[in-house]
């Protein structure tokens, strides 16, 4: 990994709105079963009531601890827009906390992909603004830098890179590339329907398992 320096970029453009609606209406795993179930944000958690989320990723690299290049990236942030801050999982301080993740949702955020700390979550958890971060601690943060804004950055094990779409649920998280987005999306439609399809023939009696046992023959014997 490079050292953390002092850059800024201009944010990357942003998805349609017409995708953004959509990505709401599906479920991450949906949408992860058809990314090969190899991509994903691991290791983070919501912090807020359940609601659905998508957004153009603005990103931030800090050091851990220290928000100032958070509170420069605002700067760069649209209504539509997901900040995604890797804080390098550092949990000893508190990249932000009910203020700043209120002042996000005034400017029209999407949502805040932090992995680091967070800090008030009485107050967040209160509120359905999404704050998915890696752990909580009532320690403040440092105000010194450096930091990068709209570079490419590691959160949660997976690289997200400026205008990446984040999707978010009660499941976890998801960027998808905008040259992916609308395969993902029609393939996730599919394979919902296909699973509502499974989850009727439940109700009715008729669930097929017949697969099963050749499946684990094979498994056995191969």
């Amino acid at each position: 990994m490079n050292p953390i320096g002092w850059r800024e970029f201009e944010s990357a453009p942003q998805a349609s709105t017409a995708t953004l609606a959509a990505l709401r209406e599906l479920a991450v795993s949906l949408l992860s079963d058809n990314m090969a179930r190899a991509s994903g944000i691991v290791g983070l958690q919501p912090y807020h009531q359940p609601r659905a989320m998508a957004g153009t990723a603005v990103t931030v690299r800090t050091r851990g601890g220290d928000n100032l290049a958070i509170h420069r990236a605002f700067d760069f942030c649209r209504p539509g827009d997901v900040l995604v801050i890797d804080g390098g999982g550092e949990l000893t301080q508190a990249l932000m906390g009910d203020i700043m993740s209120s002042y996000a949702e005034s400017i029209g955020v999407q949502g805040l992909v932090i992995d680091g700390a967070i800090r008030d979550v009485g107050a967040i958890r209160q509120r359905d603004f999404p704050v998915y971060a890696r752990g909580v601690t009532h320690r403040g943060p440092y105000k010194n830098g450096p930091g990068e804004i709209n570079v490419p950055v590691t959160v949660g094990r997976m690289v997200v890179n400026p205008g990446d779409i984040i999707v978010g649920d009660e499941d976890g998280l998801l960027a998808i590339s905008p040259e992916d987005v609308d395969g993902v999306i029609q393939a996730a439609r599919k394979q919902g329907a296909k699973e509502a399809a499974a989850l009727q023939s439940i109700v009715e009696g008729r669930f097929d398992r017949s697969w099963v046992r050749p499946h684990l023959d094979r498994m056995m014997n191969g």
